[in-house]
Formats: C-alpha cells, structure tokens, sequence
C-alpha cells in the first residue's frame, strides 16, 4: 500500500472510532479499538500523514519516538503508598502517571481538545526492559495504571526487520489486537504531495527523469546508502533557503541528505545544469508573453530532458503564484466574515469598535496557539490566520489614523480597507489568468500536443491549487486541452462573495 492510501486507511478508521451512539457513547470501546499499526521503511512520510490526518479532522496529535524512552519515563516512577487491606496496613508500590499518557491530559487542558491521536512511532523498536509493559499497552491502552483517556485514538509505526536491528517481533497475540497497513515506498504518490508543497523543481524533473534514485535504502560493499522521501523533501527545502539567502548549492550539503555517493554526484550535476536552464530561458519573460524567438528555437531543437527541466521551472513558478493567490482568497474571505460579525456585534455592544476588532484579532491568535500546540495546524491554514491577522491589524491602524471613531464612520473605514485589498486581489486574479493563457500558448508554439503539453495539463489537474484555481476561475486554454475531462464544473462560492460584496 503507498503512504495516500494509508492515509485514508488511517482517517476512516479514526473515524469510526470517534463515532458515537445515541446516548454519546463511543460505538466501539476505547478496549477494542485496535490501535493501527504502520509498517513500513523509515523517512517514507508516517509522521507526516499523521500531523495531515489532525488537521483534516480538527483533532489534537500528541507524538512520541519509542526508541528515546526507558521504562520509567513510559511508565512513570514508583513510589510507596500505604493501604489497608482486613485492618493490616500494607506498603504497596504506585506508580506515577506516564510521561506519555500525562502529555495527552496536558495537551487537553491547553486546547480544550478532548479527542485526538496518540501517535508512537518506532515502538517494535524499544528496550528490553520496556518491552513487556509495551505490549501490554498496545492491548489495554494502559501504562502502568493509567489509560489512555477516551476519545484517544493510538496508532503506532514501526520498521520492518531488515531497516532496524533492533526490531522485536511481537507474538501472535499482539498483532491478532493490532490494526496492521503494510506501506511501500510510492514515487508517483509521493510527486502529487511534493507539488502541493511546493518541492523545489530541480528536485521534481531529477526525480521525474531518474525516479530510480528516488528511494534506496540498502547495504552494499560500500557501506550503507540512505537515500528517502524525507530527504527529498529536507533537501528540497535547503537548496529554497540556500538561494535565498545567497548561500551556495555544493556537493558537500547535498550529500548530507542523499548519503548515497553516486545519487549525490547525479543530482549535483543536474543541478548546476538546472541552474544554466533557469538563466538562460528566463522564465518571467515567457509567462509574461515575452519569449524571444530565439528562446523559442532553443526549446524545439532541446532534449526532453531539458524540455522537462525548463516545464519544471514553468510549473513551478505558475504553482506559486496559484497558492498565493489562494491564500488571498481564504484571507479575503476570513476577513469578510469577520467585519460582518462586527458590524452586527456594533448595534448591540457599549464596547468601541476597535475594541471590537481587537477581540476578533485575538480570536484568530487564539485559534493559531491551540493550533500549535496541538500539533493540528497545517501550513496552509498557519498562513492563512498570519494574514487575516495581519489584514485585521491594518484595519485597526487605519482606524486609529482616523481617530478611532465609532458607528457608521467608524465601518466606513473598515468597509474602505477590505474594498481596497479586494481590488488588489483581482488585479492578481486577471494577472494570473495572463500567466496561464501565456504558459499554454507557449507551449503550443514550441510543443504542439506533445507530451510537454500532457505534462501540463496533468499538473494543473493533480495540482490543489491550480485545480481549484481553474474550477473557480475556469482557464479556456486548459479546457480546450483536455476536453474529455469533465471532472471540474465551474463554481464561485467565495469568488462570487468576494467579488459582488459591498460590505
């Protein structure tokens, strides 16, 4: 099974474990909820899925590596604790509450969650002196004398035998109480998550050529040679933050994540290839409808591996702009609904309407913390509540220039600041409607219908982004490209909202 349909493996059994019945019961007791168990080769994206899975179902993620624990810190200490026992007075051994099981309880009390997904990953992996009440913990849902709170989901994560030494094969008892999703290394599963993340294009058209090199974990003459999704992705992430601040791209950073030498040497090749592609082909100029001729020949008479970099380059640059300009929308949006709140709290409240507005930029700060703190914060929505709280905060000095007045004078300003940031947005949408009609006439110049143009089209469409982008907006070029897909219907909820309000 691939990590995608782990995923949803994982979010449906959650599910229906948090299903209750008519008198608010749990239909299936915290006792026979299985706990789930990943099985699969290290640094494929098990954590990853599971902080997805808290932010998609609005639960808390409590998270720990078993390999870090000891018995007492799973456990907890003991201590002495009299009691009686036929009016004989006994010593009897007690434990503290688990350092683990404690974590939920702190978690619930900071957030005010009181369901989420208590997630241990490595647990085939632990010492010999915790292994015992392991097992015990993954039938009973208990350390030591404490169970893990009601509306706890556990799942756990290990690796097979053959990646850790130090796997402990767990008997025919345990894995008959376990939930048990075997997971394989997937590139093609993995390169739709890398586009919405925005994964660096060097490192999505090396993989795309050479996917071969995309996971390798294995023992050879050599030594062993670590190469993972998570490193892809880590990698990806410096080379971004190397550019940015100037810093040289060399072999010796890359191969502190690809620790296989000739995968290392490959990609740094590409990469200063890649790097020639993007100065030569300049990239802006072409999605601004200003590609030389003699860019334009360069392109027909290219290998497709350079055709696929500079695609790459393209994507990449249209897929950013597509994921601001969907943040925009879900800030626009956000600060709608709460001007609108205000403004019906305005009639009602003795409070001023900055005061008002304070409250509402705090509840935006409070949902960021809980967020945090619940480890079920996307990245997405994290920058999402940055803007509308910082859209909210323009407000409120545009209020304060204007001597904080209340009532209608005081809306007047709100009303004129959302208006202004709202026709901002719209020049961006109309620009980047430009962007599109010009990357795909483009490649009809240069490609026709050729694979290139395939590559395209497949990308708008797998992409979140760009696929909600083309579904509200809509993109002539791109259906003309693929009219036998009728998946896309056109809809407008916040567009038309944002677009026709005259708040």
């Amino acid at each position: 099974m691939n990590i995608k349909d782990a995923k949803e493996e994982i979010k449906n059994a959650i599910i229906a474990y948090f299903t209750k019945d008519e008198y608010g019961e749990y239909e299936i007791s915290i006792e026979d909820q299985r706990p789930v168990f990943l099985m699969g080769p290290p640094g494929i994206g098990k954590t990853a899925i599971m902080q997805q899975i808290a932010s998609e179902l609005g639960v808390g993620l409590v998270s720990y590596s078993m390999t870090h624990h000891t018995r007492q810190s799973a456990l907890g200490l003991p201590y002495i604790q009299k009691k009686n026992y036929g009016g004989v007075e006994y010593s009897v051994s007690e434990y503290t509450m688990s350092e683990i099981i404690a974590s939920v309880y702190d978690m619930m009390e900071e957030t005010g969650l009181r369901e989420g997904i208590l997630f241990l990953d490595e647990i085939n992996c632990v010492s010999e002196t915790l292994a015992p009440s392991m097992l015990q913990f993954l039938q009973y849902k208990t350390f030591g004398r404490h169970r893990v709170p009601d509306g706890w989901i556990v799942v756990t994560a290990g690796n097979p035998p053959e990646y850790n030494n130090s796997v402990r094969e767990f008997d025919t008892v345990t894995w008959d109480r376990l939930k048990r999703i075997d997971i394989e290394p997937d590139y093609n599963t993995w390169r739709e998550y890398a586009a919405d993340r925005g994964v660096h294009p060097s490192v999505s058209t090396f993989l795309d050529i050479r996917s071969s090199d995309f996971y390798k974990v294995e023992t050879t003459v050599d030594g062993k040679t670590i190469v993972t999704a998570r490193a892809w992705l880590n990698l990806s992430d410096m080379i971004r933050l190397y550019e940015q601040n100037g810093i040289e791209v060399s072999e010796k950073m890359i191969c502190q994540y690809l620790q296989d030498k000739k995968v290392s040497k490959s990609f740094t090749n590409y990469y200063e290839l890649f790097n020639k592609y993007k100065s030569d082909y300049q990239v802006d100029q072409i999605l601004c409808g200003n590609a030389s001729d003699s860019v334009m020949e360069r392109v027909r008479r290219a290998k497709y591996d350079e055709r696929l970099s500079l695609l790459g380059l393209i994507l990449d640059k249209v897929s950013s702009d597509l994921r601001n300009i969907y943040y925009e929308e879900q800030i626009l949006s956000e600060e709608l609904e709460a001007l609108k709140k205000i403004k019906a709290e305005m009639s009602g409240s003795t409070e001023p309407v900055s005061q008002l507005l304070a409250n509402a930029i705090a509840a935006k700060r409070s949902e960021l913390d809980n967020g945090k703190r619940s480890n079920s914060l996307s990245d997405d929505r994290r920058r999402i509540l940055h803007g509308t709280m910082n859209a909210m905060e323009a407000v409120s000095k545009a209020l304060a220039q204007a001597g904080d007045p209340d009532g209608a004078e005081a809306f007047e300003v709100m009303r004129k600041c959302f208006n202004g940031r709202r026709s901002e947005y719209l020049e961006r949408v109309k620009t980047m409607d430009s962007e599109l009609e010009n990357m795909f006439s483009f490649a009809e110049e240069v490609f026709g219908d050729g694979q290139e143009m395939l590559i395209i089209v497949t990308e708008l469409t797998k992409g979140a982004y760009s696929a909600r982008y083309i579904s509200r907006h809509g993109c002539k070029k791109y259906f003309e490209h693929n009219k036998e897909l009728l998946f896309y219907e056109r809809q407008s909820e916040i567009l038309k909202e944002i677009e026709g309000v005259d708040i």
